[in-house]
């Protein structure tokens, strides 16, 4: 018998898997060749959409997080911010493509561009925004315990509440491993000199950490007193 493949979901697409993923949208949102001044326009598209595409579920993944957290289940919220740190890490890995993608005709395209800036992304305007929220609930929700950083300092993998401040940490790490890289495609890339405006600006952003004062208690021994021996270290 002749299996029935006509779609059965409302909307455009001669399949359901098209109605459902709305590729007909999805893959119209690029510029069309006879639009582009250069051929790199889609690389360079692919990659930013696609990374829009991952920091809307990462935001998602964070504000659920936070809600977790506000409701007293950090158990809950670890799994949903390892989704969000695993997005970063895509995001971060996909910028290998502007390897391809040379200094002249980078220029060429620029034009194409305006005065966009990856700075003006509303995906990581969501995050950011997602992130300090994350922190200010944690904060919260170990002052409402009794829970001090310095208790926090000391592994226990088998409590939720410090597997939920290594996610943070994780968060954290991977956030700053993605703005690294972004500063060293720049560079390469982008033909910012290293001292430049826009190139300073994502080298001083390298350094930020959403969630301080739990990096700061690994500089920090079981009393309290700073460790010279591991706050000297790289």
């Amino acid at each position: 018998m002749k299996r029935d493949h006509s779609p059965v979901l409302p909307g455009d697409g001669a399949t359901d898997y098209a109605r459902y993923m709305r590729t007909d949208t999805l893959l119209d949102l690029q510029r069309r060749p006879e639009e582009m001044i250069h051929r790199d326009e889609l690389l360079f598209q692919v990659v930013h959409q696609s990374t829009e595409l991952w920091l809307k579920l990462a935001g998602a993944e964070l504000v659920e997080a936070v809600a977790r957290v506000r409701a007293g289940e950090p158990a809950a919220a670890e799994p949903l911010l390892a989704r969000a740190t695993l997005g970063v890490r895509l995001v971060t890995d996909q910028l290998e493509m502007f390897g391809h993608l040379s200094p002249a005709d980078f220029k060429a395209m620029q034009p194409a561009l305006g005065k966009g800036s990856g700075a003006e992304s509303p995906g990581w305007r969501r995050v950011q925004a997602a992130s300090r929220q994350l922190g200010r609930a944690f904060t919260d929700h170990l002052a409402a315990r009794g829970i001090t950083l310095s208790t926090l300092g000391r592994p226990d993998p088998t409590d939720p509440v410090h597997r939920l401040a290594e996610a943070l940490m994780e968060w954290d790490e991977r956030v700053s491993l993605w703005r690294v890289r972004h500063y060293q495609t720049a560079l390469r890339v982008g033909g910012h000199a290293p001292a430049g405006a826009e190139a300073t600006m994502l080298a001083k952003l390298i350094g930020h950490r959403f969630f301080p004062e739990l990096w700061q208690t690994r500089l920090k021994p079981a009393d309290g007193s700073v460790d010279s021996s591991r706050a000297s270290r790289p």
